[in-house]
């Protein structure tokens, strides 16, 4: 198949970036962190209940709009994956998916289990490849690696947090393990890059925030696949989130002088997780301070999930998102 040539009318269907599904993962980030809160509080889902319909509706739209550049421009689609960057991209599709039955399952338990079941698949198969893709080809550049590598790995720890209630428990102790263990390869390669390489271009440095993602979504992957007991390696888990919360947070003000990008969105999933983790962990240690602490998370989880809607949509009005780079 080859690619039919762009008019001026569908030239951003054409450079449409698979990190929009960053914005779903967030979104979906924010419903669970919404629902924990409601939860501690004795409220009615009213607002994780809404959350979660606006994420839906964004995975719908971004993936329906992938799927005709997939059928349209073919060599595009090639490109991102071939892409040392964005390669580490395309498992916030099957991410999303995974999220978004974590989140439906209380309520739609039955559809939320097909839901992850498709998620589950398309996450073996892309974790699959896109490490195949990282062995397979020329070799990268310590340039090439920045923490949006470690969306993959992520991916295969969020999948135990749904999947041991649905049943899948064996296949939810293979994805942690391969999670965990190529979070810590990973870790490896991203400190030795951040430490003694040139820094992370302007656009990248936002991807930091995903150093918080692992550990915490770990907590939350662990819990459920040791029967809710906060022991020493959940404790680990906990603060080794809070350590990187603080590495992330001290670089934070660098974030304010660049200029807005999709990017941004790398902050909000991490949030989100760090904000679930805290509730989690404040309720199995019976500790008031945790539980306050993850209020304050979730108020910078809404402010930072607020401030990307209103930018993302104002460059899309100014026609700056979907441009070639």
């Amino acid at each position: 198949m080859t690619d039919i040539p762009a008019t001026p009318a569908d030239s951003r269907l054409q450079h449409l970036p698979v990190t929009l599904f960053a914005t779903v993962m967030g979104m979906a980030g924010l419903t669970l962190a919404l629902h924990m809160a409601e939860t501690q509080l004795g409220w009615r889902h009213f607002a994780s209940t809404l959350s979660l319909w606006a994420t839906i509706a964004d995975f719908v739209l971004i993936a329906g709009l992938f799927s005709l550049k997939a059928g349209r421009f073919p060599k595009a689609i090639a490109e991102e994956w071939n892409h040392p960057v964005k390669l580490a991209f395309f498992p916030a599709i099957s991410i999303s998916l995974l999220l978004i039955a974590t989140a439906m399952r209380a309520d739609m338990p039955e559809l939320a289990r097909m839901v992850w079941v498709v998620g589950a698949i398309g996450q073996a198969g892309l974790t699959l490849a896109v490490i195949s893709g990282w062995i397979g080809r020329k070799p990268f550049q310590p340039v090439h690696i920045s923490p949006a590598w470690f969306i993959p790995a992520v991916g295969n720890v969020v999948a135990p947090i749904a999947g041991v209630s649905f049943g899948f428990v064996e296949l939810s102790w293979l994805f942690f393990a391969t999670g965990m263990l190529f979070w810590i390869v990973l870790l490896t390669l991203v400190m030795n890059r951040l430490i003694f390489h040139d820094p992370l271009p302007g656009r990248l440095l936002p991807t930091l925030g995903i150093l918080i993602a692992p550990p915490a979504v770990g907590l939350l992957a662990w819990l459920q696949l040791n029967g809710g007991q906060l022991d020493a390696f959940a404790r680990v888990l906990f603060y080794a989130a809070i350590t990187f919360t603080a590495i992330v947070t001290v670089q934070a003000p660098g974030f304010a002088k660049l200029p807005f990008a999709l990017s941004f969105w790398a902050l909000s999933f991490p949030a989100a997780s760090l904000t679930v983790a805290t509730f989690r962990y404040g309720t199995l240690a019976g500790s008031p301070f945790h539980t306050s602490l993850a209020f304050v998370f979730l108020a910078v989880l809404i402010a930072i999930v607020a401030a990307l809607i209103f930018r993302t949509t104002l460059a899309a009005m100014k026609g700056q998102i979907c441009m070639p780079e």
